[in-house]
C-alpha cells in the first residue's frame, strides 16, 4: 500500500496531505498474515456457533464495543451512567455521549444489506446526537482539512486527503467493502484502515471505523452480533495506532497481521464472557434464600440481564406490577447484592426531579474487563 501527496493550504502554509491508493484485493499479504486471517475466521465461526439463538448476551457484547470504542476515542462515563444513558435517551453529558455510540452500532449491525454513502453518514447522525460538533458537519463528509495527532496539520502525525477528494475515495471503499474480494477478516482490516485514513468526517472517525469493522464481519460471515474488538485494540493501543500508521508507510501487511491477531483473540474471549454472563445470572436467585416465590424481586431477575439498568416505571412494567412494589423489589435487590442504585449524577436533558436509577453493576463491570 502506498499513496501519493498534495498540497494543501492550511490558514496561509502549505502542508502535504496524504491520498491513499485505491482498494484493491489483498495480493501483498505475506503467509504468516493469510494463516493469522484464517485463524481469526474460524475463531469468529466458533464464536458465532456458541452465540446462536442467545440474542441478549449477544446485545451485552455490542454495549461492550461501544463502550470500549469511546474509550479509545477519550471520551469515558462511569458504566452506571451509560447503562442508564442507554435506557434514557434523555441523558446526555458524555455519558449520552457514549451510548450515542452504542445505538450507532445498534443501527450498523442491523444494516445486512449493501453499503451506501447514506448509510455511514446516518450512523455518524446517530453517534454525534450529544456532541457539540456543528450541525454542518453532522452526517456530511468534512469540508475542510482533516488530521490526526498533533494540535494542527503543521505537527500531524497525518494530514488526511483534501475535502473534495472525499466523493471519490469514499465511492471506492464502499465498492471494496461490498464486495467479495477478500477474505473476511482481511477485508474487515483493509476497510477499517482505508476508512481512516481518508477521515472522511470533522470528528467520530474512529468510532464509525470501528464500526465498520463489525458491519464487514457480521455481512460476510452471518454472525448474530461482531466481537467487541474494540476491547482488544484498547489492550495494545500501541500496536493498533503504530500498525495503522505502517499501513500507510510500508503497505497492509503490519495492519492485517495485527488486526487479525487482535480479532482471534476477541472472538476467543467471547467464551468465557459468556461463561461470566451465565455464571452471575444463575447466582442471582440463590441470594434470595427467605425471599417468596412470587416476590417482585424474584420476578424482576430473568430480566436484568436484557435491562441492566432499572427505574421504578420500567421495573413494574415488565413484571405487571404496581410502582409500589416495583419500588420494594429493587431496594431489596439491593440489599441482597443484586443491583446497586446509581450514585453518579446522571446529566439529563429533562425538567423537573431526576429519577432514580438502578443497575445489574456486577454484569455491567465484568462486560468492561
Amino acid at each position: 500500500m502506498s499513496g501519493t501527496t498534495v498540497e494543501v493550504d492550511w490558514r496561509g502554509r502549505l502542508v502535504d496531505a496524504y491520498v491513499p491508493e485505491r482498494l484493491v484485493a489483498g495480493g501483498q499479504l505475506a503467509m504468516a498474515t493469510v494463516r493469522a486471517t484464517a485463524r481469526a475466521e474460524g475463531s469468529l465461526a466458533g464464536m458465532g456457533d456458541r452465540l446462536g439463538g442467545l440474542e441478549v448476551p449477544a446485545r451485552l457484547l455490542l454495549r461492550a464495543e461501544g463502550i470500549a470504542s469511546s474509550r479509545i476515542e477519550g471520551v469515558d462515563a462511569p458504566l452506571d451512567a451509560v447503562a442508564v444513558a442507554s435506557a434514557d435517551d434523555m441523558v446526555g453529558g458524555d455519558a449520552g455521549w457514549v451510548a450515542d455510540n452504542l445505538r450507532a452500532v445498534d443501527a450498523a449491525l442491523a444494516h445486512r444489506g449493501r453499503l451506501r454513502a447514506a448509510d455511514i453518514k446516518q450512523w455518524h447522525r446517530l453517534l454525534m446526537v450529544h456532541s457539540d460538533l456543528e450541525p454542518i458537519h453532522i452526517g456530511a463528509w468534512r469540508d475542510r482539512i482533516g488530521w490526526v495527532g498533533g494540535p494542527s496539520p503543521l505537527h500531524a502525525v497525518h494530514v488526511a486527503s483534501p475535502p473534495q477528494m472525499l466523493d471519490a475515495l469514499m465511492r471506492d471503499l464502499i465498492t471494496y467493502a461490498n464486495s467479495a474480494a477478500d477474505d473476511p477478516v482481511t477485508q474487515a482490516a483493509l476497510v477499517h484502515a482505508q476508512f481512516e485514513t481518508i477521515h472522511p468526517f470533522a470528528d467520530g472517525n474512529g468510532r464509525i471505523g470501528r464500526i465498520l469493522i463489525g458491519w464487514v464481519l457480521c455481512r460476510r460471515l452471518q454472525l448474530a452480533v461482531a466481537p467487541p474488538v474494540s476491547i482488544a485494540f484498547a489492550r495494545d493501543i500501541g500496536g493498533y495506532l503504530s500498525t495503522l500508521t505502517l499501513y500507510r508507510q510500508t503497505g497492509p501487511d503490519p495492519w492485517v497481521r495485527w488486526f487479525a491477531e487482535a480479532v482471534d483473540d476477541c472472538a476467543s474471549r467471547v467464551a468465557w464472557t459468556l461463561s461470566a454472563i451465565a455464571e452471575l445470572e444463575a447466582s442471582w436467585p440463590q441470594r434470595l434464600v427467605g425471599v417468596r416465590r412470587d416476590a417482585t424481586a424474584r420476578k424482576l431477575l430473568p430480566h436484568l440481564v436484557a435491562h441492566p439498568a432499572l427505574d421504578v416505571a420500567t421495573a413494574a412494567t415488565l413484571v405487571g406490577a404496581s410502582e409500589q412494589a416495583a419500588r420494594v423489589a429493587l431496594i431489596e435487590l439491593v440489599d441482597r447484592g443484586v443491583l446497586r442504585e446509581v450514585v453518579t449524577a446522571v446529566r439529563t436533558e429533562r425538567p423537573g426531579r431526576p429519577r432514580r436509577w438502578w443497575v445489574a453493576g456486577e454484569l455491567l463491570d465484568l462486560l468492561s474487563r
